[in-house]
């Protein structure tokens, strides 16, 4: 069993996922966010495909730990995804997450037109690696 890391954007939503033995994080893909039922679909089969037991979801917080509208909003699609999945779903502190998925890919000399692409899941990956690292 693995876990899934989403991490919640208003265009796209970047996935990880972990090993089997629940070590090491990978960037998988990311879904557009709309329309949701689109996504529900690519979600679903995901969960079946790579046998997810828990999905872990970024919840943006201030600097200060404090919740802001970006939080409101990811808990608001955590609300409606707990009606549509029937995989346990956690949140975890993203602070930073995507401006250290950007920081790696500029460093590893990834063009802007395509770092796009690949910011999403990298910040997945990222979130999910922070979680394993502290489990």
């Amino acid at each position: 069993m693995r876990i899934l890391a989403l991490d919640h954007g208003t265009k796209r939503i970047g996935v990880a996922v972990s090993d089997e033995t629940k070590i090491i994080a990978q960037p998988l893909e990311y879904i557009l966010a709309a329309p949701f039922a689109d996504f529900l679909v690519r979600l679903k089969k995901i969960l079946l495909e790579k046998e997810i037991d828990l999905i872990l979801i970024g919840l943006p917080r201030n600097m200060d730990g404090s919740y802001g509208p970006a939080a409101q909003k990811v808990q608001t699609f955590v609300g409606v995804l707990k009606t549509a999945v029937t995989v346990p779903i956690k949140m975890w502190d993203e602070r930073l997450t995507s401006s250290q998925a950007n920081k790696i890919l500029i460093q590893g000399g990834v063009r802007r037109d395509k770092r796009k692409e690949k910011v999403d899941k990298m910040a997945a990956a990222i979130l999910l690696q922070s979680y394993l690292d502290g489990i």
